[in-house]
């Protein structure tokens, strides 16, 4: 069955409009927890990007390789206001009770425990050079990115990541 994930997060601590030197944005690719029906496995990391048709499901440890999964971003929403920057995001994905072919846990969805990372990008004026960063729900907080060229402190992670499942 067709099931879909809301995902928000918010920075807080950015510099006033006009004087930010480093454009920090949220990157449309994020990192999730699924339980996979085609590897039979929970809990696995599976990369979403927006305009992907399919995701691709981390697969198991020695044993299933990594694949496709039937999971795509519907949609990826940013805002910026002031000292702020916020996302939200809908996963659809594809999912089939089974039991898991290692341990035998029974599948949910979204997975027991999910889990998100949230991925942003920037450019340093100061050296010119670009970055990325990412928060993720088990992050302690409050979590700050920091440019890794010049160690400004470019935003503020106070609050995990939500994760609500839609239908």
């Amino acid at each position: 069955m067709l099931r879909t994930a809301e995902i928000t997060a918010e920075l807080t601590g950015l510099p006033p409009r006009g004087t930010d030197t480093h454009e920090l944005h949220w990157r449309s690719k994020l990192e999730f927890t699924l339980d996979c029906f085609v590897c039979e496995r929970t809990g696995r990391t599976t990369v979403i990007e927006r305009g992907a048709e399919r995701a691709l499901c981390s697969g198991s440890r020695g044993g299933f390789p990594r694949h496709y999964a039937a999971a795509r971003l519907a949609a990826f929403d940013t805002t910026r206001g002031a000292e702020r920057l916020a996302v939200r995001a809908l996963v659809d994905f594809w999912w089939a009770p089974f039991q898991d072919a290692r341990d035998g846990n029974q599948a949910m969805a979204p997975t027991s425990h999910p889990w998100v990372r949230l991925h942003l990008a920037y450019h340093c004026r100061d050296t010119e050079e670009s970055g990325t960063g990412s928060t993720q729900t088990n992050a302690v907080r409050p979590h700050e990115v920091i440019c890794r060229h010049c160690e400004r402190v470019l935003a503020t992670s106070t609050q995990t990541p939500a994760v609500r499942l839609l239908g």
